[in-house]
């Protein structure tokens, strides 16, 4: 089970790395992907659901219109799938996409 921790870890390195080398993303971006990095726990293949207000609380974005563009350009950069959910208690369904990384040059 340890490894399946450490894959995950690296695989969540890896892609923060290559987040990190996007200049299309903001730090509004980053927190936004840290925090649905943060609620898939390390499933990537497999759709998890998501709040909005627990992923602004997260992230600690404070508009809706902020947390909505900021969601719609990851999605169109190619980070994530994003199906929305308008029922109160079950969030919108979210994969995120796998992410090829070459290694960082200046590490």
């Amino acid at each position: 089970m340890k490894g399946s921790n450490d894959a995950s870890a690296a695989m969540d390195m890896a892609i923060l790395e290559a987040v990190k080398s996007d200049d299309r993303l903001s730090s509004y971006h980053i927190s936004l992907y840290t925090a649905l990095l943060y609620y898939c726990k390390g499933i990537r293949q497999l759709p998890f659901h998501a709040s909005r207000r627990k992923l602004m609380g997260f992230s600690r974005i404070k508009s809706g219109a902020t947390y909505h563009k900021c969601l719609r350009e990851l999605v169109s950069y190619g980070y994530l799938s994003y199906v929305p959910s308008f029922h109160p208690q079950l969030g919108s369904r979210i994969v995120l996409i796998g992410i090829a990384v070459e290694p960082d040059a200046d590490r």
